[in-house]
């Protein structure tokens, strides 16, 4: 008992020790038996010694402990339940500071929560023989825990409360009910104090504000509400405060110091003359021995004030028995602690009870548009359970007698069908500005038990599995909720499908919600683990800008998922919580919010708050991580895959070598917004990453990266041009490169790969055909959809310039100046993100390093290919290593630097040259990493770091002759340290720039050139080598008139050239131009062949129609410019008509079997004609083959299938429609021929129709024919029609 020594003065030690002993006996479970086991400990040993959760029962036995545990962990099976200690504790029990409950002895104190805390506790020694410690909160950030009472204390000296009694009672002043109460509102009486009886409708959560801590009590009757406000307030000084009552006298002895304790009480002193205050207190020990005052002098002692966990150093000066002092802080006086009304009412009452608040006076609260209320006084006092008399009755109605049962009971937890039903049958939908529906909550009351911790520094939990709990809006608690607890709420709004990251049921606390924790949670759980360093950022946020429910969800869930997969530099150095929150702000857009009234919310009825009306099912973004993005991709790619959906409409006919040639490769695009185009999920995706070159581990090594913790994607990435035409053009800007950023809007690209020999096209539901698949996986986006969330250094000064340049004060990127000035100077102390490295360095390293650098503009890059190399001093293995270089003039003289200049604007010593020297930069291993951002007629600065010797950067002269002239060539091996940095902004003697020449598609089919640079919309890509790790392809470029080329390509000395998809444009780069024997002309790559993307297309994407021709130009053209055009004509006739049975295997012809006897039970149905078409200008001979004969006659398709059939029979059948002199096969009489020569000369066939042909390029220019003219021969030369094959017909 001297832990609790100097705190109880009433009792003496042996009377407590006696009290003790006696409630130990009570509280045993064996009578007549003390608890050996069990040990007495001081609360400051409890808080420095207990760093574990634990529960301490004394009644329990072991059987009975048993049965809790089981119980414990039946709630949640992951959970474990709390350790048993036996341990005991006595303490005063005392109000504190903001109405919290805290145990008290001689040693310290510690925050006490209580289910059902009674008034005749507080002020009393107790002994407590039920309780949980918990020793922090889930944020980690309390000190000393806290004690949970899951019992009644025993009370030792029972003593009178004041301000909260039990039973009936009746305070000063009129007695009235809400009713009454609320017509005294109307007349304000200066000095009236009245009594209310009521119901207790709702406990508004403690708000402090404006320097004044309080909170609402409604109550109610059944015909009106009536709020009562409890209220702290923090006066400017000097300020008249009484503190407790000073009843004790001094004694001899004690500590080093002087703590006093001050008792909380009324203000009844007045202030003396001279602007001094006395203040009583109570003086519990002191050390030296307080002097007696001599009449008429004083001799000032210092002493220490303790107000709560507060500590006050005063000096008193004199004091008066019974030991009122005056307090003195240096040479000002100060109140030792302001009065403290009635706050701790709010833990002791619970909606639904009946109550009766005495001394109410009528104020006046401004923040409520000047309404009266009700407030308490000093002398206030409150009775629970208060029953009205019978003459309080009469006065309003009889009514008023309901139980108090009826009222705490909550209703039970929605089913699923009951919330179902309220979807159903709820509110109708409204639809708001930004489109989206809307709808109105639902105000209900609930209890259930928490089963998880979303997130606790937001104020997110879920009860009984499936239902969200968000108290977000609400001010935060004290004691955080743990798994297990169990609440109950009260005015809390229902919500349904508010944010589809969360369950669809949502329950949301407003400031008029209660919420009251009836039992405390059995479980356990570890020390928390540092989280994100603004945990609490988020709330403060929600309070500041006044957001809705549906924003807040997504801002919460967004912050969850970032802290899990951004890399820890990032983390280290970013609020994930300010990031969610500044992209929720520009994903959503919504405005109109207004700011939260916090009166109105509590006070008025109807009631409304900012969770009244919310959003159904918001089309918001989903956040996936880059391991996700890949699983999900991967996993998709080809489980969703259908192979006969890879072949063309008439793919039944195909041999087996034309099946398995297309499905070699394939191609499947999805976008990120699924109202653009097909997507991997119903809502528009969001990509959060790194922006980064390549590493050594990368696929692909010649690609830009996004990467974040949890993996890394290879990215095909544009820009816009900073030219007049504002096109798009290849990412040419490094200050990007460090960029954290989030990508809005993109293209995800899965490229399958497919060995497989499949027999027949009946065959491609059998796996057992395919030898080997793969897929690639990247992406494609803009930088124009792209927000910077934090810049690099690099692009820090890019938004700074362009800022300057436009003449705001707020740059591009979605970056406010303030952003950019606080994180230039953070940046600059990063190493550049641009390394080998895997990971993203974001360490201070390097910027103040001196180094050397050149100006340079690009002229001309090569393509990256796979050459030989030695092993070298930079830990390159000998073998194939990649390889690239690029010609390049030098601007200016090498520049030394004292530290690294990045991109800053370039400087007039930069430039000085009068004749600009030609450098070749050769790259090859680590550094071929910069290919992706090194474009041809753009600005660089090249830095090598860690010297000042200007000859690094000068390259040896390589000798050569060309004709008669001596040239020479500087040659420069770039290091695996050095730095390129783009120059958007070159002085004005450096922007004369001539343009590589760049060719169209017909520009490049009319030139004589050998090699050439040709740009053109990429419209189809066919692989040639199905056998050999798909190293052939053939490209098809088109331009704007129509006109075409193909382009044959060679990967297998190269890397595989991601983007190379139908509707990009490509840039090829000295490709060969080259003539077939027929006389057309194609392209093919060489060693040194760059492939570049310059756009990227959508998904509405639609190649340019191929001009329209008139066949009589077309066919004296002996130019190669039209190999595809439109045709329109009439069908004059049909020449020849081929239906056959075909073998899979060898071609040959299949009736039962194949003919060539190749033992092959698969076949494929065949269908070939030839027509004459006349548009008035000339005539074609036009072929037609597969589902294309079906259209031309005409027939259905279950027509077309019957003919088949009937062919089947025979195996083929061939028709010659324009005489029965001409050879053919089959008999006259058949009834399939007769069938089909009334189709081919049927009106039906011979109309007009709309075709986009090919020109054949082997075609003879003319055919030798012999006519027979009586008994004479002649033989003559006729000019060949024109020979065409259809590749689409057009619908009517």
């Amino acid at each position: 008992m001297t832990s609790c020594g100097g705190v109880y003065n009433n009792p003496s030690v042996y009377q407590l020790s006696v009290c003790v002993l006696q409630a130990i006996q009570e509280k045993m479970c064996v009578p007549h038996c003390l608890p050996v086991s069990y040990r007495l400990l001081s609360v400051s040993e409890l808080v420095s010694q207990q760093h574990l959760a634990c529960v301490s029962n004394l009644s329990w036995t072991t059987n009975q402990q048993r049965a809790w545990v089981r119980e414990a962990e039946l709630l949640l099976p992951r959970g474990w339940a709390l350790p048993r200690v036996n341990l005991l504790l006595i303490g005063l029990l005392r109000a504190g500071a903001g109405g919290e409950w805290r145990l008290t002895d001689g040693s310290g104190s510690v925050r006490c929560e209580c289910l059902s805390p009674s008034p005749h506790w507080l002020n009393c020694p107790i002994f407590l023989p039920h309780w949980n410690y918990i020793p922090h909160d889930a944020s980690g950030l309390e000190e000393g825990g806290h004690l949970e009472l899951i019992g009644s204390p025993f009370v030792l000296c029972p003593i009178t409360s004041q301000g909260l009694v039990t039973g009936p009672g009746r305070g000063p002043g009129l007695m009235v009910d809400v009713t009454q109460a609320a017509g005294l509102l109307q007349n304000r009486v200066k000095g009236q104090r009245v009594s209310m009886y009521g119901r207790v409708g709702s406990v508004c959560p403690l708000l402090k504000t404006g320097g004044s801590t309080f909170f609402f009590l409604i109550l109610e009757d059944e015909r009106r509400t009536l709020p009562v406000l409890i209220k702290r307030w923090d006066p400017p000084l000097p300020v008249l405060v009484e503190v407790g009552h000073a009843t004790s006298r001094p004694c001899r002895g004690g500590t080093h110091h002087f703590p006093v304790l001050v008792e909380v009480g009324p203000a009844t002193s007045r202030p003396c003359r001279g602007g001094t205050h006395h203040f009583p207190v109570l003086v519990e020990r002191w050390d030296p021995p307080l002097p007696r005052p001599r009449k008429g002098r004083t001799r000032p002692i210092p002493i220490l004030l303790k107000v709560g966990p507060t500590h006050f150093p005063v000096l008193v000066k004199r004091w008066d028995p019974p030991l009122p002092v005056l307090v003195e802080v240096g040479h000002a006086h100060f109140p030792v602690l302001v009065k403290d009304i009635r706050l701790w009412w709010s833990v002791c009452v619970c909606v639904g009870q009946s109550v009766c608040v005495t001394s109410l006076r009528v104020c006046v609260l401004r923040g409520w548009r000047r309404n009266n209320i009700l407030c308490v006084t000093e002398i206030s006092e409150m009775h629970t359970n208060y029953t009205p008399t019978h003459t309080e009755k009469h006065t309003h109605t009889q009514k008023h007698t309901h139980t108090s049962s009826e009222l705490d009971t909550p209703p039970l937890m929605m089913s699923q069908s009951e919330e179902e039903a309220y979807e159903e049958a709820g509110p109708e939908e409204e639809t708001d500005q930004s489109g989206w529906r809307t709808k109105k909550s639902r105000v209900i009351s609930y209890q259930g038990t928490v089963t998880e911790v979303v997130n606790e520094g937001a104020g997110l939990y879920v009860i009984d599995r499936k239902v969200g709990l968000c108290l977000a809006y609400q001010p935060p608690r004290r004691r955080k909720l743990r798994t297990g607890d169990q609440v109950e709420l009260h005015h809390v709004h229902f919500l349904y499908r508010p944010c589809p990251d969360f369950p669809p049921s949502m329950l949301c606390c407003c400031l008029r919600s209660s919420l009251r924790v009836t039992s405390f949670s059995r479980l356990g759980g570890a020390p928390p683990t540092p989280g994100c360093p603004g945990d609490g950022v988020l709330p403060r946020l929600l309070l500041q800008n006044n957001a809705g429910v549906s924003e807040y969800l997504w801002t919460c869930h967004l912050t969850s998922q970032l802290s899990q997969s951004l890399v820890p530099q990032v983390l280290r150095q970013q609020c994930v919580c300010q990031l969610s929150w500044r992209l929720m702000e520009t994903l959503w857009r919504r405005r109109g919010r207004t700011r939260r009234d916090i009166y109105s919310e509590m006070l008025d009825e109807p009631h409304t708050c900012p969770l009244t009306q919310y959003p159904v099912d918001p089309p918001v973004h989903q956040y996936l991580s880059v391991f996700d993005l890949l699983q999900s991709l991967e996993s998709s790619c080809w489980s969703s895959l259908s192979l006969k959906s890879l072949l063309p409409p008439d793919g039944s006919g195909l041999s087996r070598s034309q099946i398995n040639s297309i499905l070699s490769w394939s191609c499947r695009t999805l976008s990120s917004d699924p109202e653009t185009g097909n997507s991997l999920r119903p809502r528009p995706l969001l990509l959060v990453g790194v922006l980064q070159l390549p590493s050594q581990t990368s696929e692909l090594k010649h690609i830009l990266q996004l990467r974040d913790a949890t993996g890394s994607l290879a990215c095909v990435v544009t820009e816009t041009s900073e030219d007049d035409d504002g096109g798009q053009r290849a990412s040419f800007n490094t200050a990007w490169i460090g960029c954290l950023v989030c990508v809005l809007q993109f293209t995800m690209v899965t490229e399958r790969f497919l060995q497989s020999d499949f027999p027949s096209y009946q065959h491609l539901d059998q796996e057992k055909f395919i030898s080997h698949r793969r897929c690639r996986v990247y992406l494609q986006f803009s930088l124009d959809h792209l927000l910077i969330l934090s810049p690099s250094a690099a692009m820090a000064t890019h938004l700074k310039q362009e800022g300057e340049e436009s003449g705001s004060d707020v740059p591009v990127r979605n970056q406010t100046g303030e952003e950019v000035e606080e994180t230039t100077e953070r940046k600059r102390k990063r190493e550049d993100e641009d390394s080998s490295s895997s990971s993203v360095t974001m360490t201070t390293v390097g910027d103040a390093r001196p180094c050397v650098s050149m100006v340079i503009r690009v002229k001309e890059k090569e393509g990256v290919s796979w050459r030989n190399a030695e092993a070298g001093e930079d830990e390159e293995e000998a073998g194939l290593q990649l390889y690239f270089s690029l010609r390049a003039s030098v601007i200016g003289p090498v520049v030394r630097w004292g530290r690294n200049p990045k991109n800053r604007p370039m400087m007039e010593r930069e430039v000085g040259r009068e004749r600009e020297e030609e450098v070749l930069l050769m790259f090859s291993g680590v550094c071929v990493r910069w290919f992706p951002v090194l474009q041809p007629g753009c600005f660089y600065r090249l830095i090598a770091p860690d010297t000042q010797d200007p000859r690094v950067l000068i390259g040896c002269g390589v000798h050569g002759r060309s004709g008669v002239e001596l040239h020479t060539d500087f040659t420069l091996l770039v290091g695996y340290d050095w730095r390129f940095h783009t120059l958007t902004r070159p002085l004005l003697t450096c922007r004369q720039v001539v343009p590589p020449p760049v060719l169209t598609v017909s520009e490049a089919l009319d030139c004589s050139s050998e090699m050439v640079c040709v740009q053109g919309l990429l419209t189809e890509r066919i692989h040639t080598q199905a056998e050999h790790a798909h190293t052939g392809m053939r490209l098809t470029l088109c331009d704007q008139t129509g006109r075409s080329l193909r382009v044959y390509l060679d990967l297998s000395h190269t890397p595989y050239p991601p983007g190379l998809l139908p509707g990009n444009t490509l840039l090829l780069s000295h490709f060969q131009r080259k003539l077939s024997r027929s006389g057309g002309v194609y392209f093919s790559c060489l060693p040194v062949s760059c492939i570049t993307v310059m756009s990227l297309g959508d998904a509405s994407y639609a190649p340019p129609l191929a001009p329209i021709m008139h066949l009589g130009l077309w066919s004296l053209s002996s130019e190669q410019q039209s190999m595809i055009s439109r045709v329109k004509g009439h069908v004059v006739c049909f020449l020849f008509l081929q239906l056959q049975w075909s073998c899979c295997n060898c071609g040959s012809l299949y009736t039962q079997s194949c003919r060539s006897r190749c033992g092959s039970l698969s076949s494929g149905f065949q269908s070939k004609a030839k027509l004459v078409i006349d548009d008035g200008t000339g005539e074609a001979h036009v072929w037609f083959s597969g589902v294309m004969v079906r259209l031309l006659l005409g027939l259905a398709d279950s027509q077309w299938e019957g003919l088949q059939r009937s062919v089947r029979v025979k195996g083929h059948i061939k028709v010659y429609p324009r005489g029965r002199s001409l050879v053919y096969d089959g008999n006259h009489d058949d009834p399939l021929l007769h069938f089909l020569l009334c189709v081919c000369s049927s009106d039906l066939v011979c109309r007009p129709i709309f075709i986009t042909c090919r020109k054949h390029t082997h075609q003879r220019s003319y055919d030798v024919r012999r006519f027979s003219r009586g008994e004479r021969d002649f033989v003559t030369r006729l000019t060949r029609p024109l020979q065409l094959t259809c590749v689409h017909l057009f619908s009517e």
